[in-house]
């Protein structure tokens, strides 16, 4: 079974259509979540180290513009919906981080779980200026794909003569970095909230012996 999964793996990755598959993927990412982007940069990036095939470079570049494109589309469907947002809790996140980072967000964002497609909508909901994004966002989309593609590439190095123990290896540390990230931000807000209760009854104290 896993002989024919990855013969399966190597046709797929030696054809010449793989690279438009990941610009598609990457853009339908920009605004439909599930879609597996990520894995398949991962993936392409295993069989570089392994095979040869396909391109490194060529991996990055694609999936690079296809994010790029992918949340310009998301932009412009936050544009369109714009009230509708108001009220969600992604929306709220991505407005507050919005106003404490600015274009910074997309970065930060894209390497949160639904974080990309929030700050995406949102900065096109609250009509963010088009130039200022579209430059966040190529550093975003530029990072994410390198990134992507070497986590891939280093586990396919690591296990040269076996892309799937390569694969699980790359996406074991995508996930890793991706939990690490998440327990982070739990941190920062649990001593945010801390911090904020602190000062609620500080004040309160003095009120009271005012």
């Amino acid at each position: 079974m896993s002989h024919a999964i990855l013969d399966l793996l190597n046709q797929v990755m030696s054809s010449p259509w793989l690279y438009l598959a990941l610009f598609a993927l990457a853009l339908l990412d920009g605004f439909f979540p599930i879609v597996p982007a990520e894995t398949s940069v991962i993936t392409a990036g295993v069989f570089a180290a392994s095979t040869g095939e396909p391109a490194l470079w060529l991996v990055m570049v694609v999936a690079a513009l296809g994010a790029f494109a992918g949340d310009h589309i998301s932009y412009a469907i936050g544009g369109k919906a714009g009230r509708r947002l108001h009220g969600k809790k992604s929306y709220a996140w991505a407005q507050q981080a919005l106003a404490e980072r600015g274009g910074l967000l997309l970065v930060v964002a894209r390497y949160i779980p639904g974080g990309r497609t929030a700050a995406t909508l949102t900065m096109g909901a609250v009509r963010y200026p088009r130039r200022s994004f579209a430059f966040f966002d190529a550093i975003a989309a530029g990072s994410w794909a390198v990134y992507s593609a070497l986590i891939g590439f280093f586990g396919g190095m690591a296990f040269e003569n076996d892309p799937i123990k390569g694969l699980l290896l790359g996406l074991g540390i995508a996930v890793s970095i991706t939990v690490l990230v998440e327990v982070v931000r739990w941190v920062r807000k649990r001593r945010s909230q801390g911090s904020h209760r602190a000062l609620v009854a500080a004040a309160q104290g003095a009120q009271g012996d005012s």
